[in-house]
């Protein structure tokens, strides 16, 4: 074995005690709170993926959609006919758009409770709270009616949150927060989104 070879094998003898390590502190068991947050693009896709992956596991999951609902979503077509698959979204669509603090703040309540059944209900393994940082930034939800819920949903329920600008209430309350930035995007120089791509 040469002097390379030497080295990359001692490294990776290092890198697996480290892992090995972190996997045996791991110990306790239940439902996680993720929040993916910030500027970049992402999240709601980021969000549908570990959808999809729970649904293949053949478990029960619920997305309450709070802005893009009206809007085109291939996740969400190619995934609402399985049976393990509740979808609610918000009536009114872009909030920008509507205009109306009244009726945007109604249909957010209205989507909000179908959010709190499924918060309770101790067979849905997997929760997407999706935009829902706007309802909280624009005032349209009371955060401490969000963090009730999250605190009391049942202990192997597992919620994910996204949104930019995510309040700090919940990013104290998160196990998991993954921040996307926005080195560059398309949209800002000219290019229109891309159906199957970005929605």
């Amino acid at each position: 074995m040469n002097d390379r070879e030497t080295r990359h094998k001692q490294s990776m003898q290092k890198l697996k005690e480290r892992v090995d390590e972190k996997v045996a502190k791991a110990t306790e068991q239940r439902g996680l709170l993720l929040v993916f947050t910030g500027n970049g693009k992402g999240k709601t896709t980021a969000a549908w993926g570990t959808v999809t992956r729970a649904l293949g596991y053949g478990y029960k999951v619920s997305v309450v959609q709070f802005i893009k609902g009206m809007w085109e979503c291939g996740e969400r077509d190619r995934l609402i006919d399985d049976e393990n698959l509740d979808v609610q979204v918000m009536a009114t669509g872009f909030t920008w758009e509507t205009q109306n603090r009244e009726s945007d703040t109604q249909a957010c309540l209205d989507v909000w409770q179908e959010a709190e059944r499924m918060l309770a209900d101790p067979s849905i393994y997997l929760v997407v709270l999706d935009e829902i940082t706007y309802m909280l930034k624009f005032g349209y939800l009371d955060v401490a009616r969000v963090k009730q819920a999250l605190q009391h949903r049942p202990t192997e329920q597992t919620v994910i949150i996204t949104g930019r600008n995510a309040h700090r209430d919940l990013l104290d309350m998160a196990d998991t927060i993954t921040e996307m930035h926005d080195t560059r995007h398309a949209f800002n120089n000219g290019l229109q989104a891309r159906r199957g791509i970005d929605y």
